[in-house]
Order: C-alpha cells, then structure tokens, then sequence
C-alpha cells in the first residue's frame, strides 16, 4: 500500500510525541498479545510504556483506537509483504504463481496467531456495541481497500471476470477470516484446511 501523499506545508507532530505514541503502541502490543484486549487496562498499558494516562490521551481516543492502531500496522505490513511476493512470483506458470499467491493471502504463519486470537476476540466484543462495530466496519473497509489497490496494481490475475479488485478483495479478506478462526490451534487439521481453501481459491480467482 503506497503511502499518502507528504503535504510539506502541513504541520508535523512534535517528535517526542511520535516517540511517546511508539512506546504506547509497542508495550500495548506486547500487553494485548499475553492478557488478551478484555485483559488489558489503559492504566496496564501505560505502566509498561512508562506513561501517564495523560500522555495516552494525548495519542489516542480509548483503549479500541490503540488496538484498531495496532491492526492498521499489521495490514500495512501485511500490504507490503504481498508486493514483495507478487514481483518474486513473477516468473511462475500463472497457475502456480496464482496458487502462490493466494496461499500466502490465506496462510497464518506462528508469530500470527496471537493477532489472530486478538483480533476475533475484539471483534466479538464490538459485535455488543454499535459504536464500536462501527469502528471495525471502516477498518474493514479500509484493509479492503488497501487489499483491492495491491490486486489492481501487483496481482490482476486473482480478479476474476465478471468482479472487480474491491469485490474480490472482500471475498479474500472474509476467507481468510474464516480459515483463522478455524485453525488457529495449528496441526494437521490446519494445514489441510489450508491446501483445501488454496486449491479452491485459486483455481476461482486464478482463472
């Protein structure tokens, strides 16, 4: 995902506040990752970065903006990741590159799996708020956007006739999804479920 554009006449946050909002972003992670969110206090979080709740509030509205802060970084990194893999994949046959490709799309590598324990937690509890179902509606639409511009621009070959990139962007992101809530204890199952939604996935969208 390319980043914004940089406006040189905008203002730019003081640099002990972009050092305070890392801190508070790193020590919430590890935090979320161990304790799980319910887990996790504001006060627990500026504990561990050394920080006042004075100094979260200053960086972030409540405890679920830093967590959809955290998962905005994941699925930035996660973007680039997948651009890398497009252009090294280059020279494959298109069935196996689509394969590929789509495996990575769907796989959940170890040091994933406490943010996938993270994120269906979160979800669960925003489904009994409609304030904060809301939030994870537009960061939904947000990683589907960012998923359909990485389609567009590195992998046209997984959208398939008759859909465009943002349509198979949501079909991707909801797979995906749905194989993490199934296999995140790992193991055979895992793996087989894996090979089954990348044959399946692949032979759809690879077309």
């Amino acid at each position: 995902m390319n980043p914004p554009p940089i406006d040189a006449a905008a203002p730019r946050p003081p640099r002990r506040r972009v050092h305070t909002r890392a801190r508070l972003l790193a020590a919430a992670g590890e935090l979320f990752l161990t304790t799980g969110f319910a887990g996790t206090s504001i006060e627990d979080v500026c504990a561990a970065a050394g920080y006042t709740r004075g100094a979260f509030y200053s960086n972030f509205g409540s405890k679920e903006d830093l967590l959809l802060a955290l998962f905005d970084a994941q699925a930035t990194r996660r973007m680039a990741e997948l651009e890398e893999l497009a252009a090294a994949c280059e020279a494959l046959e298109p069935g196996e590159r689509a394969r590929r490709l789509v495996e990575a799309l769907v796989r959940v590598e170890p040091a994933e799996t406490g943010w996938v324990l993270l994120f269906l937690e979160f979800r669960l509890v925003a489904a009994r708020s409609e304030a904060l179902a809301g939030q994870v509606a537009e960061h939904d639409r947000a990683v589907t956007r960012a998923l359909a511009d990485v389609l567009e621009r590195a992998l046209p070959e997984l959208v398939p006739a008759g859909a465009d990139a943002g349509q198979a962007a949501a079909v991707v992101l909801a797979a995906r999804e749905g194989l993490l809530a199934r296999t995140a204890a790992g193991g055979a199952p895992a793996e087989e479920l894996l090979a089954a939604t990348s044959a399946v996935l692949s032979g759809l969208l690879g077309r």
